[in-house]
């Protein structure tokens, strides 16, 4: 019972981070365009993580009992996997890009809810209801409209007039996502070992892969501007380094979910975040609301009420049977 009202708080703070990431990153712009390396975020976020979670399994190395930790090399190389996945899926939502405009890609973005749904099912063995499966279609949807544009603002066929290929990029774009946590999921609650040293094993291929990252952009820009850790830091301000910590401190926050709690839990977080985003954009940079916005609110709200509510909080059933007159 402790642990389930912790993932409450959890994903309470995870929903507030997650929609301060997008305002953080404007913000640390500069006329419209980034002074610093935007490569080296994801870089310095994985090592801030990898870090926290050496500092935390230091600590609880020093209680008793040692935490439980599995060293073998068949069980450590599994936290490749989603380092793996999420390179590839990187890669995809450039290739998608060239092909769809990024207000369609943000739509078709949102099939990751779904997909999510149907590996939680497919991999984790994890039973849904009727009503849950209808709250997490309610969901997509609901975060789909509140993206639609009017026909005064866009053409009312713009979304449908990419090449085949970018609608299939998008769908694999969506399906990668929902692959990598489900797998990250499964790693975490494959066995008890502490949270801590999963962390470590997931992050310290982070880091390598982000590396290898700054790497190649070095070699394929000829080393124009030199080494990748001479100019790490190069053009960083303080909102930069607040868009580290916020990157840093949500993955720390999701890894805690997937080991207590569930995907699930993970996209509705994700989902109110980015709706909470585009409500606080209005304010904060005069960007004009729609009824789309606010309608798929209502969506969203309704589709979370489903979903985690118990039925007989959801409808009325009578306790007995009304008795009728001859």
């Amino acid at each position: 019972m402790e642990v389930t009202m912790q993932w409450y708080s959890v994903a309470a703070l995870l929903t507030v981070l997650t929609s301060s990431q997008g305002i953080l990153t404007t913000l640390s712009q500069s006329n419209g365009k980034y002074k610093y390396d935007y490569a080296t975020i994801p870089f310095l976020a994985e090592l801030f993580k990898l870090s926290v979670s050496s500092f935390l399994l230091w600590k609880e190395c020093q209680s008793s009992p040692p935490p439980r930790m599995t060293k073998e090399w068949r069980t450590v190389r599994l936290y490749l996997v989603p380092s793996v996945i999420y390179l590839i899926h990187n890669n995809v939502q450039f290739a998608t890009l060239t092909y769809v405009d990024p207000s369609t890609y943000q739509i078709m973005g949102n099939l990751k809810i779904v997909t999510t749904g149907i590996l939680f099912r497919l991999v984790l063995k994890r039973k849904l209801s009727n009503l849950q499966w209808m709250a997490i279609v309610l969901l997509a949807v609901g975060t789909t409209t509140s993206q639609v544009k009017g026909c005064g603002d866009a053409p009312c066929d713009s979304l449908f007039s990419a090449p085949f290929q970018g609608y299939m990029l998008g769908i694999l774009s969506a399906c990668l996502s929902a692959l990598a946590g489900v797998y990250t999921e499964y790693l975490m609650k494959k066995n008890n070992d502490s949270l801590y040293w999963q962390n470590i094993q997931l992050y310290t291929f982070g880091v390598m892969f982000n590396m290898g990252w700054l790497v190649y952009g070095d070699f394929k820009a000829g080393f124009e501007l030199g080494p990748w850790w001479q100019r790490l830091f190069n053009g960083y301000s303080i909102t930069t380094w607040m868009v580290v910590f916020n990157l840093g401190s949500t993955g720390l926050l999701v890894s805690w979910l997937m080991k207590y709690s569930d995907n699930i839990v993970k996209v509705y977080s994700t989902s109110m975040a980015m709706l909470l985003t585009m409500v606080l954009s209005i304010y904060l940079f005069s960007v004009k609301a729609t009824i789309q916005l606010f309608l798929g609110i209502i969506i969203c709200i309704i589709s979370l009420q489903m979903y985690f509510m118990p039925v007989h909080m959801l409808v009325e059933l009578p306790q007995t049977l009304p008795v009728t007159s001859k």
